[in-house]
């Protein structure tokens, strides 16, 4: 499934190695939080450091306007990566120009440099040759290793594998290996689960899995506009108005495959401490909004999930971060951990909702990647991936 060169496939001893890694990660007062994506580059760092490659680390965090500043600095990261490792992580102010090659050229096989943040040249983000070319002039091979960008074409990205040898790391590879299989060739019954807010960011995905999938169950806000579109009444409900003829289209082509939510949680207010009550659908009164799914929708959707060989899921039941609009979420991350499934759960907030739920290690493979993840089920083929060495 995976025809790309890896890491393995090539002589890293000695040669100084660019690895794009995603450690886009929540950074506060110079403190990082959550270090999942961190964590997920330290099996490529650690081969590679170990095959006595000199090791230049870049990535990007946040979103800087297109020049420095300080609050997005890798700074911190590198120094909490210095920890993981036990060992001195050096780094660089910039991550081209005069810094970065001083910093670059005096490295050591077996030593590791982190980059300041690609972002802060406004090139980046444009795929600026000038900018990749600069970046691939510090090492001597290029590693992908971050599937949380790799659905964009950007300089440190896409760019620098026009420079130099370029191949995946573990985490790539594996990514890959996962959502590309279970689109491809899934073991059956494969049933998807998809949630979020909104059905335009998921059309795509919808349609692609239409023809893939043997289920498809539909919660979170998505659900909402599949509803209006069956013509009952939402209320004060989240509804995407100009999506509505495109969910009446993607029913229609569905048959039976699509299961919608047949009753509800409701809320007074989009408020932590709202007031709840649970109705079948078609029964959302004026002055409530549907937050969640409910009890007897779980007890369906979980029905579905205990006979199938692989879940996919994508987005939240609800509004998880409301305690008492949580269970929907909770209730289906617990009938995919029961199922024996091979799961795979891409997507930040389902990601978030899973480890909440200290379920996380009952799934197969929790994807590092929302965007990226989403458009593998779309079918799409990702930038970053493409510009590799081919086996």
């Amino acid at each position: 499934m995976f025809n790309k060169k890896t890491v393995r496939d090539i002589d890293v001893t000695g040669k100084k190695v660019l690895m794009r890694v995603d450690f886009n990660v929540p950074v506060k007062d110079g403190k990082v939080g959550d270090d999942t994506r961190i964590r997920a580059a330290l099996p490529t760092i650690e081969y590679l450091l170990q095959k006595g490659s000199a090791l230049i680390l870049c990535s990007h965090l946040g979103r800087p306007k297109g020049g420095p500043d300080p609050k997005y600095s890798l700074k911190p990261v590198a120094e909490y990566l210095g920890g993981l490792l036990g060992k001195p992580v050096k780094f660089a102010e910039d991550c081209v120009g005069s810094a970065a090659e001083e910093a670059a050229s005096g490295l050591k096989p077996g030593e590791v440099l982190v980059l300041e943040n690609t972002r802060f040249h406004a090139g980046e983000e444009k795929n600026d040759l000038e900018l990749a070319k600069q970046m691939a002039s510090l090492a001597q091979i290029f590693v992908n290793d971050a599937f949380g960008t790799a659905h964009r074409a950007h300089s440190s990205t896409e760019g620098v594998a026009r420079f130099l040898p370029a191949v995946a790391g573990f985490l790539l590879e594996k990514e890959i290996q996962y959502l590309g299989q279970a689109v491809a060739n899934p073991k059956r019954p494969f049933v998807a689960i998809l949630g979020g807010a909104k059905i335009s960011d998921k059309i795509g995905v919808i349609k692609n899995l239409l023809s893939k999938a043997d289920a498809i169950l539909i919660g979170g806000g998505m659900a909402n506009t599949f509803l209006k579109a069956k013509g009952l009444e939402m209320a004060d409900s989240l509804v995407e108005a100009d999506a509505i003829e495109t969910a009446v289209s993607l029913l229609a082509e569905a048959g039976n495959k699509i299961h919608l939510p047949v009753d509800l949680a409701l809320a007074d207010k989009f408020e932590a401490e709202a007031q709840k009550k649970i109705v079948p659908v078609g029964n959302v009164e004026p002055g409530w909004r549907v937050l969640d799914i409910g009890p007897a929708t779980v007890a369906e959707f979980s029905k579905v999930i205990a006979g199938a060989a692989t879940v996919v899921w994508n987005g939240p039941m609800g509004v998880f971060e409301f305690p008492a609009f949580a269970e929907g979420t909770y209730g289906i991350a617990r009938a995919v951990a029961a199922s024996g499934a091979v799961s795979i759960i891409g997507g930040g907030e389902s990601v978030a909702a899973i480890q909440q739920s200290g379920l996380a290690d009952k799934i197969t493979h929790i994807s590092t990647g929302g965007g990226a993840s989403l458009e593998m089920l779309e079918g799409l083929v990702l930038p970053g991936v493409a510009a590799l060495q081919d086996k």
